[in-house]
């Protein structure tokens, strides 16, 4: 069974026109969800979050540790 976040589409990026704050919100609640279906703890889930990326630096790693736990704390 798929769940339905998984078939969000995305668009591509473009720096004219930005992410909308919605997606990316869509985006965060999808990753808790599936985190939750996969069986994984929020601290499973931040670890994640926290593991060195080439995208984010450490200070974006935390911050958006933060929101994910929220998120997580405030989604049914």
């Amino acid at each position: 069974m798929m769940i339905p976040c998984f078939h969000f589409d995305f668009p591509p990026p473009n720096p004219d026109n930005p992410v909308s704050e919605e997606v990316v919100a869509e985006a965060i609640a999808c990753v808790v969800e599936s985190a939750r279906y996969q069986g994984q703890s929020l601290d499973d889930l931040v670890a994640e979050v926290l593991q060195d990326d080439p995208i984010l630096d450490q200070v974006q790693r935390q911050w958006l540790s933060k929101i994910v736990t929220q998120a997580w704390r405030n989604l049914p």
